[in-house]
């Protein structure tokens, strides 16, 4: 029989490592684009979301070697406004290279925001999520928008923030600039760069920052600042399922990263005289883009390309939607990018423009119901405040759910998965925020699984059976070539493995490096590491669901605790299974009664960490001890007097 271990989310709060690529991190790059052409630094704002632990961290301004030092508590929020003299370090306004950039580092996991509006009217405005370093890449596209038809506005911009030295920029394949770690390279356009392609010798953090744009095109606002930190390439998808925010009306932009890309949709309308966007959805050329409109009454669109592209959905001026918003943009991850639990806070403006802050919630159909809300560590409940949307072609549905909470984050939660953005907007239009919220990051442009799990979520994810089947997913691979893929394990040629996308082999319990090495069509070759664990196939015990091997890296914020046994085939002498806790009083191991010959059985725990043994003895007369360590942490907070 097999047995894949998922980690799965119950009705508790379980905290992981950020191992596996996702929104999440420890380390951030950002930097700020010039807001609309009247205005200098207005009100720019860094939103730091905390997890379970308390949590330190720095906010480094380079240019001004200033550092801000922040204490999170668990489950709290860390707001920072900068002041003017920040605000002018960090805010690009002349085409070329700066130092205007902040690197937050974090001892523990957080999610990461920045929201940049003007200060006089707090309109435009636009909010961005910030990318982990672990998640950037050295590929990506610009996707942006037109400037409005006023003469005075400047347009397009984007900007690059280095994260190594001697870092090569490089513009549809012209070199624009050399960077060393922190510093940014902003360039201004007056026509919309959406389809330039931007490439580089090291990972760098890419910011979409148009300046004042014109959506749908021919408006003549120019209230319309963009913010968005784009993903790389190699994170580009197939499939996609765009939802639909509470203004109704959304435009979406999808935009090719390799020749002969076609793409079917279900939901949306093709735009037509949009400058530089073409009509037909076959046989788009890399860099090519279409534009749709949407609406909330098709419920969502449901998208699907044969090669990688990339997805962003847009806010509407107020004239083209009802209630009307701003512009903003916001980037749309691949469906296969869902994860098991998206942590966020809303941005509270002050002034507070704006009045209405959501959740969009998008998982499968067949789940949605799974999906819980904790606010600051709370016990999880089921959705509230809105209704789902089912969208049949794709078998996604939405969500769009208030965030009235100011002090606290929001963390969602679905066992299968989701992806989830935030927004917020003033019905009088006076400025708008759209981003994602939380997705997973992970490599999908040449990447393996191992029995269906993708190799960057292979140590979280223990396997409990010997037989591996490896599979290859390549966009691009060379078609001819001798040495087109190899692979190995803990440093080792596997020969069954060569040039084949797929195969097997059989392991004993234990770690492994597995790597697979690519050859793509045009010569360049790539490795892809990820870490095998193979469970103790005779005895194994979960822990609320989550296996033995990965308990010590995870935190239950709830004092229930239900244990269960996997082995094999045990004796049938009285005792044949025991447990024990050990609960740091200087008695050591206390065996547990109630587990005494009980394959499963609860448990309440306080507070803390505690040692867990289980003994097994099998029918063959042989036995085996299995040992991991539990750790504990139920939330109460009590906040007063705060004031932000």
């Amino acid at each position: 029989m097999k047995r894949v271990l998922f980690i799965v989310l119950v009705a508790i709060c379980l905290v992981f490592p950020t191992r596996a690529q996702n929104t999440e991190g420890t380390e951030f790059w950002l930097t700020f684009g010039k807001n609309h052409t009247n205005f200098a630094a207005g009100v720019l704002q860094i939103r730091i979301a905390g997890g379970s632990q308390q949590t330190t961290g720095t906010i480094y301004f380079t240019n001004i070697n200033t550092t801000i030092n922040f204490d999170i508590v668990p489950y709290g929020i860390f707001n920072h406004y900068l002041n003017p003299t920040q605000a002018s370090a960090v805010y690009n306004t002349v085409m070329g290279i700066s130092n205007f950039s902040v690197h937050i580092i974090a001892s523990n996991p957080v999610t990461v925001y920045a929201y940049n509006a003007t200060g006089t009217y707090a309109v435009p405005s636009d909010a961005t999520n910030v990318l982990p370093v672990e998640t950037l890449g050295t590929e990506y596209y610009q996707i942006s928008h037109q400037k409005c038809v006023n003469n005075w506005v400047e347009g397009d911009a984007y900007a690059v923030v280095a994260t190594q030295n001697n870092t090569q920029i490089f513009h549809n394949g012209v070199p624009v600039s050399v960077l060393n770690a922190g510093q940014v390279y902003y360039r201004i356009s007056g026509t919309d760069m959406t389809g330039n392609r931007i490439t580089s010798n090291n990972p760098i953090a890419f910011f979409a920052v148009c300046q004042s744009a014109a959506i749908p095109f021919g408006t003549t606002s120019g209230d319309s600042h963009l913010f968005q930190q784009l993903a790389p390439v190699n994170t580009w998808g197939r499939t996609f399922f765009v939802p639909v925010s509470l203004t109704e009306k959304n435009i979406v932009r999808i935009v090719a990263a390799y020749n002969g890309t076609i793409i079917t949709q279900t939901g949306g309308t093709i735009r037509t005289g949009v400058p530089g966007a073409q009509t037909s959805l076959t046989n788009l050329q890399a860099g090519q883009f279409v534009e749709l409109d949407i609406h909330i009454n098709d419920i969502g669109c449901h998208i699907q390309a044969n090669r990688p592209v990339g997805v962003c959905s847009y806010f509407t001026t107020n004239s083209y939607s009802i209630p009307g918003s701003v512009p903003a943009q916001c980037w749309i991850p691949v469906i296969e990018q869902k994860i098991v639990s998206v942590k966020l806070a809303p941005f509270i403006t002050n002034p507070p423009q704006l009045m209405n802050h959501y959740a969009l919630i998008t998982t499968s159909t067949d789940n949605k119901d799974n999906t819980k809300v904790s606010i600051g560590g709370g016990t999880p409940s089921n959705l509230s405040g809105g209704i789902w949307k089912d969208n049949i072609p794709s078998g996604m549905s939405f969500y769009n759910i208030p965030l009235t909470n100011e002090t606290q984050p929001y963390v969602f939660t679905n066992s299968k998965g989701l992806i989830i953005y935030g927004y917020g907007y003033n019905y009088s239009g006076l400025g708008s925020y759209y981003y994602l919220a939380g997705s997973a990051m992970r490599d999908l442009d040449a990447y393996f699984t191992a029995n269906d799990i993708h190799y960057q979520d292979l140590k979280d994810n223990p396997i409990c059976e010997s037989e591996i089947t490896f599979r290859a997913e390549i966009e691009g691979l060379h078609p001819t070539s001798t040495e087109r893929i190899k692979w190995y394990v803990n440093g080792e040629h596997q020969p069954a493995g060569f040039n084949q996308e797929t195969w097997s082999r059989s392991f004993s319990a234990g770690e492994y490096e597995i790597r697979m090495w690519v050859r793509y069509e045009n010569n360049d070759t790539v490795n892809k590491i990820g870490t095998l664990k193979i469970c103790n196939l005779d005895a194994a015990f979960f822990a609320n669901e989550v296996h033995n091997e990965v308990l010590p890296d995870t935190t239950f914020c709830n004092k229930t605790v239900h244990f269960r046994a996997e082995t094999g085939a045990l004796s049938s002498e009285p005792g044949h299974i025991r447990w024990y806790i050990d609960y740091n009083d200087g008695n050591g191991y206390v065996e547990e009664p109630a587990g005494f010959d009980q394959t499963q059985w609860s448990k309440d725990f306080a507070n803390g960490t505690y040692p867990v043994k289980m003994w097994v003895l099998f029918e063959n007369g042989e036995d085996a001890t299995v040992t991991s360590m539990l750790k504990i942490q139920t939330l109460w907070i009590k906040i007063r007097n705060v004031r932000y």
